[in-house]
């Protein structure tokens, strides 16, 4: 007998705020050799001025002592060592931290610092005060500065380079980032501009910005980075600039004519009332196509660049709108049922034609396409899909103009409009020697964008392994059924302070294998619309591209079904709905790691597993699904000083005397996601920080069973407890926690599983969210720390027997009417 299905229930009822102070210490401390004090200051003293004289000759060499206001130092720690690079800053002098430089361990190494003129003596004045003057606890001071520091220099090009060093250009110009430090935006650029004509430097127009930083792309060698880093003042970094990614080599199509008029004629067409559409950036779209043009009208057809057309140039956008429409679309042909479409389609072609490509700011192409479907259909509830990727993997999880511009896209910084973006995870390079399954897919990261820490990054698994193409006679599938798609990259050989990606998996097809050779085929991939269909209506589908494209119609699905809800809601159903295939747990555990250990891996592999459409989209009468969205403000200056503010804390609506019936030994699940948007705060100052680079943190906490409200909120807020230095002396729950704080705290979306027994779920319902902190709070100077954010929470229980109603005692408790129709 079906369970019977009904809407998630949502919490209207405001929280009880509380002031919120953190009992973490703030991270661990750098580590720091004890020095010589007069020796080591000497040592420095006599680099530091070998290094201002080298400034000066150079100004006096090129009369730039009328056009520079300051100059630029590079700072150096011992191999082992932490640079201690917060305390090179101080903002009230306009000695600015342009950007650092970690090793492999993730430590500082080297920072690059801008110094007014009229400041250079800063630095030799704390050389002097280390040597000669002592704090109150009997220490040099700047102790542990100063110690941290091995040598002092004149900032080179590659004090300003992020990438590889290997990949500065040396005497063939190439296309480069330049990250620009930034005071007044428009004066600034123009300055900028103006030094790149005078020296005849090619850019392209476009610029992103962030927070105190600006992007724009210029052709240089090295003597040109040489000549910009001599003659302007707003320099903070150098980056390659990134190609895009190849795309689907076309297939020979089949004639499909027949299904296609059958389809055409069981097809219903969005109402006027449904508003949710899918935006695919992309190569453009065949609107025209029979099975695209119900739901994609010409209006939706754009371009990035009117010289392109709207026309789909090579078929891998229009390969994504045939997925993004129907979902499984053989399923939909193979039906005798009328097919209702949901939601619309929208094209925007932020790709040229095919041929040279110029190269391109590509955060500022997506953000160019964004925005001109908001102006076309400002109304419309978005989800922006895309699946281009960069052809490189240098990031491996640090943010470039390109994912922070996503960030910033989806945060609504700019707008006040919070989107959905979905990402493709990118493919492996090298998935043609079958002996390297599975392995390659451990080392191969994510490509950029996907490091977006608001996007929901979709890597592939595959169900796919019968193949009945009589030529592969004597090949079987490489990857087994519900198993890593071989398609697919991951996030494994990432530092670990980034986030975790991908989130979800979706149908990436798989590959046929021999002994030796691989192949793709029809038979282990999906079937989508082809972009010429004069010659063949349908073409085979795989890799990221079809994952993601299958991710944005799941979401649209939701977004259908709960108009209301928000962007970071339907993120949190989407990944709080997935789960590992017992195929995915296996293919990667090593028996010589901890559990939490292997989840953690298996987390930076394939995210939180395959996602379910009805655990999105419903609860049952045993299995419950609570929802929360609501406005925190997690920062506040108070008293001249900058401090956390707001903790939330929620007494859920438990179905306590249900569980507290139920024999004390059963099992039940509850899963806790809390999701929201950052804005991004990019550039090297975030490569080392992760505080640095999200705006700001939120987490959530659990009571154990048996601790009572007062004991959860003495256990994570000092504001909370009589006196600082003690505490009630409880727990959290972490023995009941499959992921662990540890590893699910990364990013922007957290999500956990809690495993107990009845009794003890039934006195687990107090549940608090609070700030961790970020540059909101850091960045003092841009008044940003009295801004308030949004977050969506979803909590469900479940059990394991189908006759245990919990749904309607905690309906009653929330006064939800009953009846509330849902979907088909």
């Amino acid at each position: 007998m079906p369970v019977q299905q009904y809407p998630h229930i949502k919490l209207t009822t405001a929280p009880e705020t509380k002031n919120f102070t953190s009992t973490s210490s703030g991270g661990t401390s750098a580590n720091i050799p004890e020095r010589n004090r007069v020796e080591h200051s000497e040592m420095l003293r006599r680099q530091l001025r070998s290094a201002l004289d080298a400034i000066q000759s150079e100004i006096n060499e090129y009369s730039l002592a009328d056009t520079r206001q300051g100059i630029y130092l590079e700072f150096k720690s011992d191999e082992g060592n932490e640079l201690v690079s917060k305390s090179l800053e101080d903002v009230r002098a306009n000695i600015r931290l342009l950007n650092v430089h970690t090793n492999q361990a993730g430590e500082v190494s080297s920072a690059t610092v801008f110094v007014p003129n009229e400041k250079k003596e800063f630095f030799s004045n704390k050389l002097r005060q280390y040597t000669e003057e002592d704090t109150a606890s009997g220490q040099p001071k700047h102790k542990n500065l100063i110690n941290s520091v091995t040598e002092i220099g004149q900032a080179l090009v590659e004090s300003f380079w992020s990438d590889p060093l290997a990949l500065i250009p040396e005497e063939e110009s190439k296309w480069c980032e330049v990250w620009l430090r930034i005071d007044s935006l428009e004066e600034d650029i123009q300055a900028f501009d103006e030094l790149l004509e005078e020296h005849h430097i090619e850019s392209t127009p476009n610029i992103v910005t962030f927070p105190e930083r600006a992007v724009k792309i210029v052709k240089v060698n090295r003597n040109k980075l040489v000549l910009l880093s001599r003659y302007s003042d707003h320099i903070a970094e150098y980056r390659l600039a990134k190609e895009s990614a190849s795309f689907w080599t076309e297939m020979p199509p089949r004639e499909q004519t027949e299904w296609v008029n059958d389809l055409v004629d069981r097809i219903i067409v969005p109402t006027p009332d449904v508003n949710v559409s899918i935006c695919i950036l992309d190569t453009g779209v065949t609107h025209g196509h029979s099975l695209l043009s119900p739901i994609l009208t010409a209006n939706d057809c754009q371009t990035a660049d009117v010289s392109w057309g709207t026309h789909d140039h090579n078929g891998h956008g229009t390969m994504m709108a045939g997925v993004t429409a129907y979902g499984d679309l053989e399923a939909c042909l193979a039906s005798t049922e009328n097919i209702t479409l949901q939601h619309q389609l929208e094209s925007v072609k932020i790709l040229p034609p095919a041929g040279q490509n110029h190269p391109r700011l590509w955060g500022y192409m997506t953000s160019q396409g964004i925005n001109l479907a908001t102006i076309q259909a400002p109304n419309r509830t978005r989800i922006s899909c895309m699946a281009i990727t960069s052809s490189d993997t240098r990031d491996r999880g640090r943010p470039s103009s390109w994912s922070a511009t996503i960030d910033n896209l989806t945060s609504g910084v700019e707008d006040d409009i919070q989107r959905l973006m979905i990402l493709s995870a990118g493919n492996a390079e090298d998935f043609n020697n079958p002996a390297n399954y599975p392995n390659i897919l451990i080392t191969d990261s994510i490509h950029d964008p996907a490091q977006s820490w608001n996007a929901i990054t979709v890597g592939a698994y595959t169900a796919l392994t019968a193949i009945k193409d009589p030529t592969l006679t004597g090949y079987a599938s490489l990857a087994p059924h519900n198993a890593i798609s071989p398609f697919t990259t991951t996030s494994l050989v990432w530092e670990d302070k980034w986030a975790i990606k991908p989130e979800i998996v979706m149908e990436g097809g798989n590959l046929a294998a021999d002994n030796t050779l691989v192949t793709e085929c029809a038979d282990l991939s999906m079937l989508t619309t082809n972009f010429d269909p004069l010659h063949g209506h349908f073409i085979d589908f795989n890799m990221t591209s079809l994952a993601t494209a299958q991710a944005s119609w799941f979401a649209a699905q939701i977004q259908v079904e709960y108009p209301e809800f928000w962007p970071e809601t339907i993120r949190a159903l989407m990944i709080h709905s997935a789960r590992w295939t017992e195929e995915l747990t296996s293919q990667f555990k090593d028996n010589s790691l901890t559990d939490k250990q292997n989840i953690k891996n298996l987390l930076r592999i394939c995210g939180y597993g395959v996602p379910s459409l009805e655990r999105a989209l419903y609860s049952a009468s045993n299995s419950l699904t609570l929802i929360v969205e609501e406005e925190i403000q997690p920062f506040i200056k108070e008293e001249g000083k900058y401090k956390t503010k707001d903790m939330h804390f929620y007494e859920l609506p438990w179905p306590k005397e249900v569980l507290q019936s139920l024999p004390p030994e059963v099992d039940v699940e509850m899963r806790v996601t809390l999701s929201y948007f950052i804005e991004p705060g990019p550039g090297e100052l975030g490569g080392k920080d992760k505080y640095r680079y999200a705006s700001h943190m939120l987490r959530f906490e659990l009571n154990s069973p048996g601790e009572t409200e007062d004991e959860l909120i003495q256990r994570i807020n000092i504001d909370a407890r009589d006196d600082a230095n003690t505490h009630p002396g409880t727990q959290s729950a972490s023995d009941h926690w499959v992921i662990g704080a540890n590893a699910r705290n990364k990013g922007s979306i957290h999500s956990d599983i809690w495993k107990g027994t009845a009794a003890e779920l039934a006195g687990s319902n107090k549940i608090v969210i609070y700030p961790a902190i970020g540059w909101w709070r850091e960045r003092k100077r841009l008044g940003k720390y009295n801004k308030k954010t949004r977050y969506s929470l979803v909590v469900s229980i479940s059990t394991p027997s189908e006759d245990v109603d919990i749904y309607t005692p905690v309906l009653t408790q929330v006064e939800v009417p009953a009846t509330i129709e849902i979907g088909v």
